[in-house]
């Protein structure tokens, strides 16, 4: 999953926005505005330039002088239609469930904005990437599909991404039309709902496969967690699987519109961007947490940036966003070395790892398999064609009969293998599936409490990885790179636990005096002290927290923070309370990367 800033403009067309931010607000800090009669009383000018988003200043200017901004009103934007339009502003998409709306309107209308007394919140409309058969085994999804028979029939999972093919392998049994129930595209000018980038067909794969097209021909099939799920495609990548923040949250928004119609019961979102603010500012954060009051369970990779150490931080605090909200479950990637068993399987170095920037959220909530994981192939799309050394060719295999030896090969164009946190989060999405096929009374909070509460924590303390061109990385096995341990299917399925609130992930306190971090449960009830879901029931012990052992339930690391010991810098990046990386993010893994060994 990666964030990629594009140049809509030129430098020059940067610079100007900046310069005209920069004076909005020292008129707001010295003058106090008159609003016009339209737009309401004035608004004390103190309070006012917290409404804009600070990337404002660097966001890049559409070549008529617009810029794409998403407002949060304090109500319905219906409500303000008219004097937005009577302001210049251009409807994009209205977003109900958030109070906003996409526009597109002059740079001007940024100081109305601002002091607007009915406008909660406005940031641009970022761009958005995709995070780029040993995987089933390791999670124990072979064991529940045996002991408990589910497939994920009558299941609706939305896959947010570039499109879903409409491969063989998402076919309903017998080839009796598509299991692909309904298809919309939110690239504006690109009715287009197939997937010309190629990621959301594997994605799609993971979760709803059914291993039609390699049952032979091929060295294995490849069947996903939930193989008779149906899927609601969406498409908000293009063919360069880039999107913005608007197009994402229209995609949410119709999956909460489609529940009913199509059991809507999981969201898969393997995208995401960098942090620029709290989630509970955040647009795109205040979408997933509308999907998740609609009792939909919203699966979220967490990152590819777990390699980044541009800033001292070793990678931790690179959780990208909407993986940051605490409501979802967060994903991050191991890798099963070639082996069904998941007693050999490590941590990928390039998974993301927490706590989230600002807000110090514990992240990611589980990881799973994420490594060269093989799924489904989009033909001619852009993964496809420009990677095409990590296309699955299929093999000749040969039967003896009184006529002689019968061969056959497997069609070939059919499944490719892709790396990331991307794969992984497609893993949870379908085990959530198989839950809601057991029992459909079950909310997104038990789901949630239920795989990390069984998740498995026989981890090694640490382990090293190394990238296709032999450079090592060191990974510790602490809450903030494997939260609560790997997915168990088979355990989460036989849980019976219920959740009488929320579970949020928890919040993390550091102590700079004492070196110490501790988890606050005040978010939630949930993950209290009690027998049934104290934190070390949760996040296990020492097991999971690296070489030293936890000093309580509640304290987490003790004295061996790893993070930021090169120096100040990393710490008061992850501890503090601004944000420092750049808006072009380093990639990590790169979709032309095959995975790691």
């Amino acid at each position: 999953m990666r964030f990629k800033n594009n140049n809509f403009a030129t430098e020059q067309s940067s610079t100007w926005l900046r310069f005209f931010l920069l004076t909005v607000v020292a008129i707001l800090v010295l003058v106090p505005v008159t609003l016009s009669a339209q737009a309401g009383p004035k608004v004390p000018a103190a309070n006012a330039h917290s409404k804009l988003a600070a990337d404002l200043a660097n966001f890049p200017l559409n070549p008529d002088g617009t810029v794409n901004v998403i407002v949060q009103f304090k109500q319905t934007p219906k409500a303000h239609a008219s004097e937005m339009a009577a302001q210049g502003g251009k409807l994009r998409f209205s977003f109900d469930h958030i109070n906003g709306a996409a526009y597109r309107i002059p740079v001007r209308m940024l100081a109305w904005l601002e002091m607007h007394p009915d406008v909660a919140y406005v940031s641009p409309d970022r761009p958005n990437k995709v995070a780029s058969d040993d995987d089933i085994p390791a999670v124990e999804g072979d064991v529940a599909r045996q002991q408990y028979g589910l497939d994920g029939t009558g299941v609706g999972v939305a896959i947010i991404d570039s499109g879903v093919y409409n491969h063989d392998d998402l076919q309903k049994s017998g080839g009796l039309g598509s299991r692909i129930v309904y298809s919309e595209s939110f690239i504006p000018g690109d009715p287009s709902t197939n997937d010309a980038y190629g990621h959301g067909t594997h994605v799609a794969g993971i979760v709803a496969g059914n291993g039609h097209d390699s049952a032979s021909g091929y060295p294995t099939q490849y069947v996903g967690v939930a193989p008779n799920a149906n899927i609601i495609n969406l498409r908000v990548l293009d063919a360069n699987g880039s999107g913005t923040d608007s197009q994402v949250i229209a995609g949410i928004q119709r999956a909460i519109q489609l529940k009913s119609t199509y059991n809507i019961r999981v969201i898969n979102l393997s995208l995401g961007r960098s942090i620029y603010e709290s989630y509970t500012l955040d647009p795109v954060c205040q979408a997933v947490e509308a999907a998740w009051k609609a009792g939909i369970v919203v699966v979220v990779a967490a990152g590819n940036e777990g390699r980044n150490n541009d800033y001292g931080t070793q990678g931790y605090a690179t959780i990208q966003a909407p993986a940051n909200d605490p409501n979802v479950i967060t994903v991050g990637a191991t890798k099963t070395n070639g082996t069904a068993t998941r007693l050999d399987d490590t941590v990928a170095s390039y998974s993301s790892k927490g706590p989230t920037l600002l807000d110090h959220v514990v992240k990611p909530d589980l990881v799973a398999p994420g490594n060269r994981v093989i799924s489904l192939a989009s033909p001619g799309s852009t993964l496809v064609t420009s990677l095409s050394s990590l296309n699955i060719q299929p093999i000749t295999s040969c039967v003896s009969s009184l006529l002689g030896n019968i061969c056959t090969t497997g069609l070939s164009g059919k499944y490719t293998r892709l790396s990331g946190t991307s794969m992984a989060t497609p893993i949870v999405a379908g085990a959530a599936a198989l839950m809601f096929q057991k029992d459909p009374t079950l909310t997104p909070d038990t789901i949630k409490a239920r795989m990390m509460k069984t998740a498995w924590k026989g981890y090694p303390v640490n382990s090293w990885a190394y990238d296709v061109w032999g450079k090592s990385y060191f990974s510790q096995y602490d809450v903030f790179t494997i939260g609560a341990g790997y997915l168990d299917v088979y355990s989460s399925l036989k849980s019976a636990d219920v959740v009488n609130g929320g579970a949020p992930s928890p919040v993390v306190n550091f102590n700079a005096t004492t070196g110490q971090a501790t988890l606050n449960n005040s978010l939630s009830i949930t993950w209290g002290n009690s027998i049934t879901w104290g934190s070390s029931i949760i996040w296990g012990n020492s097991i999971v927290w690296g070489g030293n052992c936890v000093l309580s339930d509640s304290i987490i690391w003790g004295d061996s923070i790893i993070w930021g010991q090169s120096g100040v810098t990393g710490n008061s990046i992850i501890w503090g309370d601004s944000i420092v990386w750049s808006a072009n993010s380093v990639n990590a893994l790169s979709d032309g990367e095959d995975g790691e060994d």
